[in-house]
């Protein structure tokens, strides 16, 4: 086949060649300079079909270190939507704002302004596995403002909770893992923007807040601070500071109605979480102490601190209890001691900077009708309960059953208003369900994206009512991929946890409500895999649990047997009371529970009826 024919002249050729080039060059330069699905930022304008939300934003978190970069955001459920501000102190040539399943750069839904050395731009774009940015064919986030203010640069913008665009992150209730980067040059096209060759950060919010109001504080209201004493924050990345807080001698009871944060100015940015805990009221004195929590030395006694009496994150509101219920403090057979817990995170290694922060507790003489309790469900604290290694996903289910529930509640049962969620470093999700009737009735508490860096006491929208005989399923999501040994359960944190502290009123005397496999069980189990595998010199009750786990040979096989065995082989109940005894009752093999119908999946209001990818 000819292309050219024979007369074509080499000026011919030499003339369509540089036409074509032009013509390329003209295209190109037009998509660098008017990438075709973002918004020119200069030449934004105001539209009444986009008004602005209520102001102040209730909810804000710095995102960096130095505070530098600050987001907030309001909610309008009534719309679906989120409504983001977020402020930059020094705008250079860009920056980006994403969303991502545990706060990866790659596969991750981002927002980015930059700007081409002429014009700014807007866009909705997303990364792919290598991090590499690509503007989104789908825009989402709705630019409503851009505008220098005299402490930074704002960007008001707002996106649906759920786009229906796969690239895009479902935004839920739960953790959501924010990623942050500054652009320090122009970009030509966006295209141009590799994650990996800027400076980004993490941090961790709860989108998603209840929307009622919050409880008025009675007249008599008083504050007691429970603060770290002037504290030199260590130059080090991660630090758990410990402080033992006296209570004032002869106390009389009192109920907790509220509590919130105190930050110490210029440290927002430093202090991560702080929780505070009760130590048991059978310790008649707790030496005082102000240290690292993680010293060897520190006193044994404030391992016997761990009743968890408030919880503050990052980025958290104040904590205020229903208008018929508080948390006792004080009194007779109260404690007269309390653990202070302060997580410094300080990636910049500052030196020299005090710290006296924690938290004011806001109580009243003036007792209400109930008094709130906090219970633990979930998985006891054994090894028996182990996940293998090198897993991308196994699940760990814990039981509160019907008979422990009708054992120990009252006849109008309790009413469920926060819980705090809690594994250790492999967690990667934490739901608990309420079965009634073998049915599931209702999600008490859920997060598919939750960190162990992220943990504080989260209200419930809804208060959720457990009556006598209902049963409260707990299931853990782990990954222990980056894991060549068994992950046993236990205290320590390269071991397990699968909890959730529910805090209900009224409060009664059950306190513990976690199960774990029948020991028998599992040691029929180690039989079979050594068995199996060739080994008939089983010494399995000669060493720990913890080192039959580690002696096996671990494949698929092995793991999914495991797996089997958890879901099908009866459990030891611990239905425990406050004194740590187990009401009167037969608790040994209990069957795993029947649940026949399952909540059906959420679904969203997409195209079609389709449930979106997160």
């Amino acid at each position: 086949m000819r292309i050219f024919k024979k007369d074509l002249r080499l000026q011919d050729i030499t003339i369509m060649y540089f036409t074509a080039l032009a013509a390329l060059t003209v295209i190109l330069v037009a998509s660098y300079q008017a990438p075709s699905h973002a918004v020119d930022v200069s030449s934004l304008k105001s539209s009444s079909s986009s008004p602005l939300p209520p102001l102040p934003m209730p909810f804000r978190v710095p995102l960096d270190p130095r505070g530098e970069l600050q987001l907030a955001w309001n909610i309008s459920y009534a719309h679906q939507e989120v409504y983001m501000q977020l402020r930059i102190a020094e705008l250079r040539h860009g920056v980006v704002l994403g969303m991502s399943d545990r706060g990866e750069q790659t596969n991750a839904d981002l927002v980015v302004l930059w700007d081409s050395g002429t014009k700014s731009y807007f866009g909705d774009a997303w990364s792919d596995s290598e991090g590499r940015v690509s503007l989104d064919s789908q825009q989402d986030y709705e630019l409503i403002e851009a505008k220098q203010k005299a402490d930074g640069f704002y960007l008001l913008f707002k996106r649906p909770f759920s786009t229906c665009d796969p690239r895009d992150y479902l935004i839920e209730e739960g953790t959501v893992h924010v990623i942050y980067g500054l652009l320090d040059q122009p970009l030509a096209s966006l295209e141009e923007l590799d994650l990996s060759r800027i400076h980004t950060g993490i941090q961790r919010v709860l989108m998603l807040r209840p929307d009622t109001p919050s409880p008025t504080l009675p007249p008599d209201v008083q504050t007691l601070e429970v603060l770290a004493p002037n504290v030199v924050i260590p130059n080090q990345e991660t630090t758990y500071w410990c402080f033992i807080h006296k209570l004032p001698e002869n106390i009389p009871k009192n109920h907790i109605v509220m509590y919130e944060s105190v930050i110490t100015a210029g440290n927002e940015a430093i202090v991560h979480h702080i929780e505070v805990f009760e130590c048991s009221p059978d310790m008649r004195d707790v030496p005082q102490y102000s240290g690292s929590c993680d010293d060897k030395m520190k006193p044994r006694k404030l391992n016997f601190c761990r009743h968890v009496l408030a919880a503050w994150a990052m980025g958290a509101e104040a904590f205020y209890y229903p208008p018929d219920a508080g948390l006792a403090m004080g009194g007779p057979g109260s404690s007269k001691f309390l653990r202070l817990e302060v997580h410094y995170h300080n990636p910049l290694l500052i030196s020299g900077r005090r710290d006296s922060s924690g938290i004011r507790l806001y109580y009243t003489p003036s007792l209400r009708r109930y008094n709130a309790g906090i219970m633990e469900l979930g998985l006891v604290y054994t090894p028996v309960m182990a996940i293998p290694p090198k897993q991308h996903t196994f699940y760990l289910t814990g039981y509160c059953t019907s008979k422990c529930t009708k054992t120990a509640l009252p006849p109008g049962g309790i009413y469920i208003f926060a819980s705090q969620l809690h594994t250790h470093l492999a967690g990667r999700g934490v739901k608990t369900v309420l079965v009634r009737g073998s049915k599931e009735l209702e999600v008490v508490q859920e997060d598919q994206h939750f960190s162990t860096d992220y943990q504080t006491i989260r209200v419930l929208r809804k208060m959720v009512n457990v009556l006598p005989g209902d049963v409260l399923i707990t299931k853990c999501t782990y990954n222990t991929e980056d894991r060549s040994n068994p992950t046993v359960g236990g205290f320590g944190i390269m071991e397990e946890m699968c909890v959730n502290y529910i805090h209900y009123y009224p409060r009664t005397q059950l306190e513990l409500c976690k199960s774990h496999v029948d020991t028998g069980y599992l040691q029929k189990y180690f039989n079979f895999i050594n068995r199996f595998n060739g080994n008939d010199q089983c010494v399995c009750s000669e060493v720990s649990v913890t080192e039959q786990f580690s002696q096996l040979q671990w494949d698929e096989f092995t793991a999914e047997v495991l797996d089997s065995l958890y879901n099908t082989s009866p459990f030891y109940m611990h239905c425990n009371q406050s004194t740590a005894h187990l009401f009167p009752g037969e608790w040994e093999k209990q069957p795993i529970p029947e649940v026949t119908s399952v909540l059906p999946k959420p679904r969203y209001p997409c195209e079609g009826g389709a449930v979106p990818s997160s």
